[in-house]
């Protein structure tokens, strides 16, 4: 098993491919067959945890599992107690209420990396950083709860992922986890139980149903471009998209037309009245063993 930590810099996407063209993970991580813990988007910076360890990495990415994820989060005015203390208490951003989550402003300046894009912020008002930890996984949490209470965020930086922290790892790097720093992520979720509705059928087998492979918002693992196929099996004893080449999902077996056996014959609808087992012979006659001219259809009487 592989457990990666990567430093995403601003305007790289959270996957491994990309059809537009846009900078992914596979230009700074050179590690096969590991996919993200969550996501972190593209305008945003910091920690992804990679893995090949689909249970960990679904129960580390499973919101209902509240592991903590620490930002940095440049906004846009000086937030006073109040807002502050909405941020803590949890606010409305129109797709339902965050839950309680932890806020205080950080003491400037703060040590950040320069980023490839300036910051682009009014110059008759100020700036300031806070420290916003959350357990949630909504779209743009951080950036709707800052804007909810009047403060909309210019930057936003991931510092913190349970205990992994920041420090040390420029913008794209990255690093293997230490074997302590994996114990203490697989102590941390080891007492969180998979339901039936996390995998379908229960303790759901990767490649089971009609998802195959389970990569959690679907995002795929690197080295693998492959369009996840319904009801594949993962190949070489790995969790994957598809069957190996050449192997179908269960089904009607084809027959030498390429049509599935039982299926009506190539001819159709048998013609002139001939048996519908009945190997074609000369014109006007019938064909096939046992077979009479005339069968089918009675002549209509004159």
């Amino acid at each position: 098993m592989r457990y990666v930590l990567v430093h995403k810099p601003y305007e790289v996407l959270t996957q491994f491919t990309d059809e537009n063209g846009r900078a992914t993970l596979k230009d700074f991580v050179d590690v096969p067959n590991v996919y993200p813990v969550g996501r972190l988007d593209y305008d945003s910076e910091g920690l992804v945890l990679l893995t090949d360890d689909k249970p960990l990495q679904h129960r580390l990415s499973e919101p209902r599992f509240k592991i903590p994820k620490t930002y940095w989060v440049q906004v846009e005015g000086i937030p006073t107690d109040e807002a502050l203390e909405q941020l803590r208490r949890g606010v409305d951003i129109k797709t339902g209420f965050t839950s309680p989550a932890e806020a205080e402003m950080l003491p400037e300046p703060v040590a950040v990396a320069e980023r490839s894009k300036p910051v682009r912020f009014r110059v008759n008002i100020p700036t300031s950083w806070l420290r916003i930890t959350i357990s949630q996984g909504m779209n743009r949490q951080v950036r709707k709860m800052t804007a909810a209470v009047g403060f909309p965020t210019l930057r936003l930086i991931r510092v913190q992922i349970a205990d992994l922290r920041i420090a040390g790892l420029p913008p794209g790097k990255w690093r293997d986890l230490t074997a302590a720093e994996i114990k203490d992520l697989k102590e941390l979720t080891a007492g969180q139980v998979l339901g039936p509705n996390d995998f379908k059928s229960g303790a759901r087998q990767p490649g089971a149903g009609k998802s195959t492979g389970f990569w959690p918002g679907g995002i795929r693992p690197s080295g693998d471009s492959r369009k996840p196929a319904a009801g594949s099996k993962p190949s070489g004893g790995k969790f994957g998209f598809s069957k190996p080449d050449g192997s179908r999902g269960a089904g009607p077996k084809a027959g030498p037309g390429g049509k599935a056996a039982g299926s009506r014959p190539a001819g159709g609808k048998p013609v002139g009245g001939k048996p519908t087992g009945g190997k074609s012979g000369p014109a006007g006659k019938a064909g096939g063993a046992g077979g009479k001219a005339g069968a089918g259809r009675p002549a209509r009487p004159r």
